[in-house]
């Protein structure tokens, strides 16, 4: 019997923003196998920071992890699409040092993950749904930064990797600027069960 695990934050934690819509876990539930199991670790509002607690409480039986974080961090540095700068060497550098500063705290959170010998899938920031147009199309840019890490990171390990970029792509996908709505949180749940249904499951 496979049991996935999710990991992370609001991207799958947003029962609190769905108005009555099944939440990602529901909605994942609903759409595995047969004596297919999934349980819900990841916190609302969580950080990079927040992950190795969300591991520490794994279930023995646990088959697949499924990790969204990140989101959180890069948007405590939102403020570099209003930073100053004098130059474009400039303003890549203020985004290489962010940008590293993420990498060593994404890499320190995924240990873990990794550490527990199970099939893994990690998840990319997905873009939102800014409604100013200007700041949608610079967070787009800026996330494709933090984003690198995380695919990056997931080439190195192997791990399977879903880009929700791709996934929650409509307006609609989202209950508000960045939490996943009832439909976003249908689409995540398909994109989780069709790379999983392809992963083996470690052996209990």
């Amino acid at each position: 019997m496979a049991h996935i695990v999710l990991l992370g934050d609001s991207i799958f934690d947003n029962g609190a923003y769905v108005g009555g819509d099944p939440d990602v876990v529901t909605h994942l539930r609903s759409r595995l196998p047969p004596a297919w199991r999934a349980s819900l670790l990841a916190v609302d509002g969580a950080t990079t920071s927040a992950l190795a607690r969300q591991v520490a409480r794994l279930p023995p039986d646990a088959t697949h992890l499924v990790v969204a974080i990140g989101g959180n961090d890069a948007l405590g540095h939102r403020d570099l699409l209003a930073t100053p700068v004098r130059s474009t060497a400039e303003a890549l550098a203020l985004f290489s040092t962010r940008v590293g500063g993420f990498e060593a705290d994404y890499r320190r959170a995924i240990a873990p993950v990794f550490a527990r010998a199970l099939p893994v899938t990690l998840c990319t920031i997905y873009n939102g749904n800014l409604t100013d147009r200007r700041e949608a199309e610079l967070a787009r840019v800026a996330l494709a930064l933090f984003n690198d890490v995380i695919v990056r990171v997931a080439l190195e390990h192997d791990a399977t990797l879903i880009d929700l970029r791709l996934v929650c792509s409509e307006p609609a996908d989202y209950a508000n600027p960045i939490e996943p709505s009832g439909r976003g949180g249908g689409k995540i749940a398909d994109a989780i069960v069709r790379v999983s249904a392809r992963l083996p499951a470690h052996p209990s």
